[in-house]
Parts: C-alpha cells; structure tokens; sequence
C-alpha cells in the first residue's frame, strides 16, 4: 500500500542526510524530537508558541514583507488572528479586563490562530526545509511506538487511570488540563472494554489526528528504516486514541491521494453522486437515511460521549444567536450535563466556537483561511506534485476533525504539521519562481533567434 503514496522519483531518490544546518532548522528539529520530554516536562502548550514565536521575531524583516507577498493563505491566517483579538478585546472589555481573563485570552492568541500564522510564514523568512521537519517528525512518531508499549506495560501492572501534574505546570495559573500526564486507561468501545490512551496530547481525538498528520509527513522521510518504524508508531498512535472520527479521516485521506495519482478528481463528485443514489434505491432508502444509519453507528461507539458533545455544540449554538455578528469574544457560559458536572461553551466544535466567541465577521475571516490554504496546494496537486496532494489530504481531514475538537485547541499539538505545511508552501513557491524564470528565459531565446 506504501508504495502508491510514496515520491514518483523514489526510485531515484537519494537518501537525504542531515547536515548544514539553519540555526532555525536545528532548533526546530531538536525541538520537535525532543516532545516526549517537553511532556513530561508539562511545557508544551507554552514551550512550542514560544520557540516559533521568537525564531518568528529575529527572522522578521520589514524588507522581505514588502517584496516578497506571502501566499494568500498566510494573511488570511493573520487575518483570522486580529479578528481573533479585535473580538476578545470587545469581550473582555465589558468585563471591565478581569487580569486573569485577561492573561488567559493574551496566551490563547499566541497559541492559536496567530501560532499558525507564524508557523506558515516562518519558512519564507528562513530556511526550513521540507526534508528536516519530516526526519524530526519520523523520530517523534517512532516514539509514539515506544511510549504506548511503556504505557501498556504500566497498565498491565496495575498503574491506569493515572494523571499527573507536572511540577512546572503547578506553579502557573489557571487551568491545567493541557499540561497533565495522562497515562493509559481502559474504557469501552462499542460496549467492549480496550486500552485507550491520549500519548503526548491532552485529549484521544487530538492523538487521532497527530497520529494521521504523522503518517503522511512521514510517507516523505528517506530513510527506509526510519520510514517503516515512523509509519508503525503512527498507526499505533492512531489505534489506541480509539478516536472514532480519526478512524474515518485515515481511509478518507488515501482515497483524497489515489484519487489525485488516479486522474479521478476531476470526475469524484460524479462517482460520488451515482454511487449514493444506486445504494439508495438498492436498499429503499432515502439520502438522508443513507447518512443517518453510519451515524448510528458512529455514536452507538460511545453513546455518552456523543451525547455530551451534541448537547454542548447545541448550547453554544444557542448561545451564539444572542450576539450573532461579533460573538462573545471569551467563553461566558457553560452546558449542564449531569449532576454538578459542567462544560464550558464551544468546549467541541470548532466552527460552533468560532461562532461563538467571534460572531459571523470572525467566522467569515476563519473560513477564508480554511479554503484559501485548502487550494494552495490544489493546482500542484492537479500537476502531481506528492507533497502537495499529502498536504491537501491532510487539510481535508482535519477540517473534519475541527468539527469534533477546536483547533485553537488543538494548534499547539499540531505545531509540526503547520511548520510542514509553510515549508510546502514556501517550496511550490520557490519552485513556480524558478519555473517562470525558465519560461522568461525561453521567450527571450525564442525572440532573440527570431
């Protein structure tokens, strides 16, 4: 199966090896090798904005803003971030900007939408290549293979159901569950009990999509060996999050890339279209029985998960129709669920929150940036360039996994694949300028034979 996915110049392909080094690209890399400490360490969540955000400011330059445009995706990222701002200013100040509110909306801006802006624009302002972060990222996943056998082992003796708080992260402020170690535990899965656990993130549904995101950057590593063990250690990953829409995502995505080596993408919505109805009228079922019955299925998984998220996602829809156009701008409210149990609002889904705290303005700018980086890659893509068609597959199926958890959430675990995603973006772009280059060259050539 690898080897529909793998480069078209594989054959030819020498293996790269580590050596010259950027002061970015090192510290990068070491950076992202390193996570399993950063989590023990309980630093992630403020360690990873930190190293781009400063590798960000000393590779700034006013010049190469002015003369080298970012691709759209780029400022549309930034401008998500200040509609970001502009709406939690708004929100803080009717509170009268509470300090710790106020503290926590400045760290969540930093970590989220302006954190992707900075990880997409870094690779245009430094070297970073392509073949660094997938290598750095090849480790990391090999290490997802090595912390779920120390994690199952744990359990095997009897440590489950253990979370820690690290020492540095009881010495901050204000909520912690982004920090805590989490080590395997066993819960149910359509009634069946299965070892389940979240790795270096706080939440399965986030090790689902890291796993996913890890698996295709590392379809791009040379190093065979190395690709093999990475390849293992995302599956791995990806299984013990039991994470049900990640499940999903992984198959979708490798139909998304056969479908761009097959030539199929153009015609895909046709065959979609006719093989709904043919399974509709074979069956008797209407197209909306047809979605409905997978979704049955999908919830019976874990009824009360489903159940408590549908009611929260509802609540802050709810919530949102009350200040429709700029949102709430910081989290006001919560979802009973039972008991004395309570869920803050837009705890879930992505586009429910970004309606939520942004309002309509905010949620226009916020599918701007989805769509405008969606089709950054689509013409390469079409053309047949790999990273491009892995970068596209990866888009769509976070998309969908935005749907489940937020991504100013999820952003900050994510940190590698938006720094991959920058270095593809700044590639095609060095790629269509050497390309026009060639073409001036020839057109010159031409007229001055003629």
């Amino acid at each position: 199966m690898f080897n529909i996915f793998s480069n078209q110049s594989s054959s030819s392909q020498k293996e790269f090896q580590l050596g010259n080094l950027s002061s970015t690209e090192r510290v990068i890399y070491w950076a992202i090798i390193l996570t399993p400490v950063w989590w023990l360490l309980g630093i992630q969540p403020l360690f990873y904005p930190a190293v781009v955000i400063v590798l960000f400011i000393i590779a700034f330059d006013i010049d190469q803003v002015i003369q080298e445009s970012f691709p759209v995706c780029v400022w549309a990222w930034l401008a998500m971030a200040i509609a970001m701002l502009w709406s939690s200013i708004l929100g803080l100040y009717s509170l009268g900007f509470p300090l710790q509110q106020t503290a926590a909306g400045a760290v969540t801006f930093l970590k989220s939408y302006f954190f992707i802006f900075a990880c997409l624009a870094l690779p245009f302002w430094t070297q970073l290549r392509v073949q660094v972060i997938t290598r750095a990222v090849a480790w990391m996943a090999t290490s997802y293979l090595i912390s779920t056998c120390i994690q199952m082992l744990l359990l095997a003796v009897g440590v489950h159901n253990a979370i820690y708080t690290p020492f540095i992260a009881r010495l901050l402020p204000g909520e912690k569950s982004s920090f805590l170690i989490i080590l395997a535990s066993v819960q149910n899965f359509f009634g069946i009990p299965f070892p389940r656990t979240v790795l270096y993130t706080p939440d399965p549904p986030i090790l689902g999509i890291c796993s996913i995101l890890c698996f295709f950057i590392c379809l791009g590593e040379t190093n065979r060996r190395l690709r093999n063990w990475a390849l293992a250690g995302s599956l791995c990953g990806l299984l013990v999050s039991f994470s049900r829409i990640a499940w999903i995502c992984l198959p979708l995505a490798i139909v998304l890339i056969i479908c761009f080596r097959s030539s199929l993408i153009h015609q895909a919505y046709l065959w979609l279209v006719s093989l709904t109805f043919f399974i509709c009228s074979l069956f008797g079922l209407t197209v909306r029985d047809l979605l409905n019955k997978p979704l049955e299925i999908f919830d019976k998984a874990r009824p009360n998960s489903s159940a408590e998220r549908a009611l929260v996602v509802s609540k802050t829809f709810e919530a949102w129709q009350e200040k429709p156009w700029l949102g709430w701008g910081i989290v006001r409210g919560s979802a009973h669920l039972y008991e004395d149990v309570y869920v803050d609002l837009a705890s879930f889904s992505t586009y429910a929150a970004v309606l939520y705290l942004h309002g309509i303005i905010g949620f226009i700018f916020f599918l701007l940036a989805l769509l405008s980086t969606l089709f950054s890659f689509y013409a390469s893509a079409i053309r047949g360039d790999t990273f491009s068609q892995r970068a596209f597959a990866c888009l769509s199926v976070l998309y969908l996994q935005m749907n489940a958890t937020p991504l100013s959430w999820m952003a900050v675990f994510l940190w590698f694949f938006f720094l991959w995603l920058g270095a593809v973006l700044q590639a095609i772009d060095h790629n269509h300028l050497v390309l026009n280059s060639w073409e001036q060259l020839s057109d010159m050539a031409i007229r001055n034979d003629s």
